[in-house]
């Protein structure tokens, strides 16, 4: 059997340690910091383990040899090993404030005189480290954890690692604009000019995947128009997307509030694609 190696790199404070958590408890052999010298000969050796599942994180702490992985990830697919890279991600405001929250000095900080120093030291640790983890980055399927929880991230692994690893996956989310755009989208689309059930007192508490909201939603034109727009944009692009290799594609669909509009489009994008694609769904505001 074809061993499948998960290399989970990113952001310091992006929540590494909570998406290894989610695959260990997913039945994978999870390794922590492993030095990139070691990778090959690791994936070798559990090669001849039988493994079948294997989890490796990677770091800034192994700042001088990053450098070596993406030549290592050519290597590995050379080898008909099947690699899922998998890229953690927050914006710099929210990194900032988890380091604070828990005190926690950045692997690539140096001692500040002051805090003025310290917060000025911060951002600066956080901007190399993205300058640093750039060619990993645009080689792995990238998750924004700057707005979701711990649970929300757990599943979301779990659920990406649940497609099939052979074919494109399309990955779409509803977001709320209000919250901020995810960085991790491959493509955005603004909806919040169609009709907003939230104005209407029946189905202001409902959701997008709730059938009031779904009849009151059909009824306008100009929401078939926009489904029907962005289905021919992504007909257009996805085969060349998968003829470059592509593993994920994050399609994200913001309104105001994440609540209606922004759902029911995922909802039915996602039903019509998953005919053809594998189509997973992500409702940024509304999972648990």
């Amino acid at each position: 059997m074809t061993l499948e190696v998960v290399l989970i790199t990113g952001m310091s404070g992006s929540g590494k340690s909570v998406a290894l958590h989610a695959l260990e408890d997913a039945g994978y052999y999870c390794v922590d910091n492993l030095p990139p010298e070691l990778l090959l000969p690791f994936v070798a050796l559990e090669q001849q383990s039988s493994a079948e599942r294997v989890a490796i994180a990677v770091d800034v702490r192994s700042a001088t040899s990053l450098p070596l992985v993406p030549a290592q990830l050519r290597e590995l697919r050379r080898e008909k090993v099947n690699v899922r890279p998998l890229f953690l991600d927050s914006t710099t405001d929210t990194l900032v404030r988890r380091f604070s929250e828990t005190r926690r000095r950045h692997p690539l900080s140096s001692t500040p005189a002051t805090p003025q120093d310290g917060q000025r030291a911060l951002v600066d640790a956080i901007e190399l480290e993205r300058e640093l983890l750039g060619d990993l980055r645009d080689q792995a399927h990238v998750i924004d954890t700057s707005v979701i929880r711990p649970s929300q991230l757990q599943a979301y692994v779990k659920t990406l690692l649940s497609a099939p690893a052979s074919q494109l996956t399309l990955v779409f989310q509803s977001f709320a604009f209000k919250r901020g755009i995810p960085v991790d989208a491959d493509f955005v689309f603004d909806v919040r000019m169609l009709p907003n059930p939230h104005y209407e007192p029946g189905l202001r508490d409902l959701t997008g995947r709730d059938e009031p909201v779904r009849a009151f939603l059909r009824q306008h034109a100009d929401v078939e128009r926009m489904s029907n727009r962005i289905a021919t944009f992504l007909d257009e692009w996805l085969e060349p997307l998968a003829r470059d290799h592509r593993s994920y594609v994050t399609v994200a669909i913001g309104c105001t509030g994440g609540q209606h509009r922004s759902v029911y489009l995922v909802e039915q994008l996602a039903a019509w694609f998953g005919q053809r694609w594998t189509a997973l769904k992500r409702h940024r505001e509304l999972d648990a």
